[in-house]
């Protein structure tokens, strides 16, 4: 039995002080559906607004048809670490009693009708995330921000990141509730991508031609934003199976500058890295040199 669902409350109409709660959303596969059109299931490149919601209300012990209100009106931000890969599930679905497939239509009584010509078998494909990982971050009023991070330690309902068959690989929560700005929040919390991914950032920060420091990384993120000059229709009215739906929000598209936590290795040094070459002046060309394009450049 899911225990006792967390009282959430509702936001502070005047004007609460403002808390940041991050989540590390990581795991072996990950399917934030933002649209289905019959045999197909799609992902997003990254978490969805309804998706953490539904999250956050899952820990939260909220029944579906709870109002979801002071959820909503959280803003978002989401960092993507390792953005992954896309994986495609194929299904192919029939009745194992062996009568042709019913359409999705029904007649006057509500009986679905029969497929014709007959269909035994229907074809369904399902997008996932594969070994990607996240970080959001949700700021809102507190006392809500409080009740959430808590909830998040002990949810009531199982967790997942997306579909319910797609569990947490870690512990969701990242410390402790923090205080500031969204963007300062997320820019300042260090880089969550798996071990293999840091490793070989090492190899491209020190071996690589133009050799540099791996101690911080540029990550993209997405903000919710009232004058952002993109929108995304993942907000949810309810949960409730009966009122489903989903409203806009605009976004802002931004580049964060993050700590790796990685510190550089002994093969990077001073020595190792080529000096910056002297600025030259151009001289003009001469009989025994000829003429050189390059030499207004400096080169």
């Amino acid at each position: 039995m899911p225990a006792d669902p967390t009282p959430v409350p509702a936001p502070d109409p005047q004007g609460e002080d403002q808390a940041v709660l991050v989540l590390r959303l990581a795991g072996p596969l990950q399917s934030w559906g933002d649209r289905s059109a019959f045999n197909r299931r799609d992902t997003p490149p990254q978490p969805t607004k309804s998706g953490v919601v539904g999250l956050l209300a899952a820990a939260a012990g909220l029944p579906r048809e709870a109002d979801i209100t002071g959820l909503v009106g959280l803003r978002l931000g989401v960092r993507i670490d390792q953005p992954g890969t896309l994986l495609r599930d194929y299904h192919t679905v029939s009745d194992y009693r062996g009568r042709p497939l019913p359409q999705s239509g029904v007649n006057a009584k509500g009986v679905q009708k029969p497929t014709s010509p007959a269909k035994d078998t229907h074809v369904t494909h399902r997008y996932y995330l594969q070994d990607a990982v996240f970080v959001a971050a949700v700021q809102g009023p507190a006392g809500l921000v409080a009740t959430l991070a808590e909830a998040i330690r002990r949810p009531a309902f199982p967790l997942a990141l997306g579909r319910r068959s797609c569990v947490p690989t870690q512990p969701i929560a990242l410390g402790t509730v923090r205080t500031g700005a969204l963007e300062d929040v997320l820019a300042d919390e260090p880089w969550q991508a798996g071990t293999a991914a840091k490793a070989a950032y090492r190899r491209r920060a020190e071996r690589g031609p133009d050799p540099f420091s791996p101690h911080r990384i540029d990550l993209a993120a997405t903000f919710d934003d009232p004058a952002g000059d993109d929108t995304l229709q993942d907000v949810p009215r309810s949960f409730a199976p009966r009122e489903r739906g989903f409203t806009t929000r605009r976004i802002r598209h931004a580049w964060l500058n993050v700590p790796t936590g990685l510190a550089p290795s002994a093969a990077l040094s001073a020595a190792s890295i080529p000096p910056t070459p002297p600025t030259t002046t151009a001289q003009p060309a001469t009989a025994a040199g000829g003429h050189d394009p390059f030499a207004l450049l400096g080169w």
